[in-house]
């Protein structure tokens, strides 16, 4: 079991995933970012079942550093609640691992 993160947020826009990305990597919160879509999202909110388009938001990150992010995220992203879930990587090459906590501040 490795110590890292993939932290998967969904936004609304490209611009608003960009600025998450952006800032992360340069506090050091994560190692990279990927951003897919957009994609389309199917979910209830406050009892309508609605329909939009959103980017998908991948980052990179020890597990040391999700409640920054997660703090990081809950002030940029404009969503009442931002969907934001991490899965724990449970394998990674050691190269890579390395390469994720020394562009980190864990």
């Amino acid at each position: 079991m490795t110590n890292l993160l993939l932290i998967r947020i969904t936004c609304p826009s490209r611009r608003v995933a960009e600025e998450i990305a952006d800032a992360a990597v340069e506090r050091r919160l994560a190692a990279c970012a990927n951003l897919e879509g957009p994609v389309t999202s199917t979910y209830r909110w406050k009892g309508v079942v609605e329909h939009a388009f959103e980017f998908v938001l991948w980052m990179k990150a020890p597990e040391s550093r999700w409640n920054d992010i997660e703090k990081l995220v809950n002030e940029i992203h404009p969503y009442d609640v931002p969907a934001i879930v991490a899965l724990p990587c449970a394998h990674a090459s050691k190269p890579y691992a390395a390469w994720v906590n020394d562009n980190t501040d864990t």
